[in-house]
Order: C-alpha cells, then structure tokens, then sequence
C-alpha cells in the first residue's frame, strides 16, 4: 500500500524515514489560517484545532492519491487560551520566545489517516513544555546562532536541536514534540497492513 505523507516538514520525513517506513511526501494546498479561523470562534479546543488541520492536509493528498493511505499532520502550541503560530520573522521569534520564558505551553500533535478519500483513524497527543527564564540577551545571542531555522517551528525553536537549552522540563515523548506521535501511528499503520507486523 502506497502510503503519502501530507507534509513539507523535514523534521516529520525524517521521523518516518528512520523508522523504517516507506512513503513520500506531498505538500497539501489548503489555506491553514482560514481553515482554523471559523474553529476558534466557536470555541474548538487547540487539540480540534490540531485534528481538523490535519484532516484537511490528508482529504487534500487523498483527492489526488484516491489509492494511497495518506498520513495528514499538524500541531499548535497553546498557551493558556491561546494559540500561537509560527513567526513570521527573527524579531516575531525573539518576541514568542520572551512571551514562553518561564512558562508553560502545550505542543498538541495531531495525526489523521485518511484513505479513498475517507477519514479511517485520529490521534492527538499533547507534550507540556516549560521553558526556563530566559535572559532577553541570551534569546538574541541563540536566534543569531540558530538563523532562520527558528521560523520553521510555532514556538521558534527546535527541541531537537539546540532549541532544546531553552527547556528547564518537558512531559511528553519527542515524537510528539518534533509533531508526528510516531509510536500510534506506526500501531495504527500495523493494523492498516501498510507496514510489516
């Protein structure tokens, strides 16, 4: 079974790709902020939100792969009530990562199979993440070391990567950081028979 995975994220491809699975990738052509607009206002959960981006990403790829089982992907970061989106630039960066020092966020992890057009499974998984206090200075010495690759992630940094000193506690597995909870869906991709089991 072809499976397609409805994602320009290297971070999640690589995920894959090391477990052993199969694939390619196909970005979605889906507006994600108009999708995500209606759902706000009428009071859907950062966790919904996560899912029905998801599922719009993986409907997308499967009206163009009817045959494939297509893996649709996203994650938001909430703090508090709020959700926060990728910066658009280093100073936007620079602002996100002053906002989370020494709090609290959530990373919520979505992942939808969808197959012949067809939703067949979802999954969300939440990691909660507290930053250390961060000294305003330090945050401008890291963003100059790590470069653009901060505007790649909704929290502007890469827990894999460097990112990963701005942390003083994490709950959650790194697949679910990074943003594709690799362990159910390798289960789910079992019981599909897309992969050996």
């Amino acid at each position: 079974m072809q499976i397609i995975l409805a994602s320009k994220s290297p971070f999640r491809a690589t995920l894959l790709k090391n477990a052993g699975v199969a694939f390619t990738a196909q970005s979605a052509n889906i507006d994600e902020r108009a999708v995500e607009a209606p759902l706000y206002k009428s009071g859907a959960t950062p966790e919904d939100v996560a899912l029905v981006l998801a599922e719009a990403k993986a409907l997308d790829v499967s009206e163009r792969n009817p045959d494939a089982l297509v893996i649709g992907s996203d994650q938001t970061l909430s703090l508090g009530d709020e959700v926060l989106h990728k910066p658009a630039d280093m100073e936007a960066a620079r602002r996100q990562l002053l906002r989370l020092s020494g709090r609290t966020h959530h990373l919520n992890s979505a992942i939808v199979l969808v197959k012949s057009g067809q939703t067949v499974w979802r999954h969300v998984s939440v990691a909660r993440m507290t930053l250390r206090d961060l000294d305003p200075a330090f945050i401008g010495r890291h963003l100059a070391r790590v470069g653009a690759v901060a505007l790649q992630s909704v929290g502007a940094y890469q827990y894999e990567g460097e990112g990963v000193q701005l942390f003083e506690k994490v709950d959650g597995d790194y697949f679910t950081i990074v943003g594709l909870p690799l362990l159910p869906l390798l289960n789910e991709l079992r019981r599909e028979g897309a992969i050996d089991g």
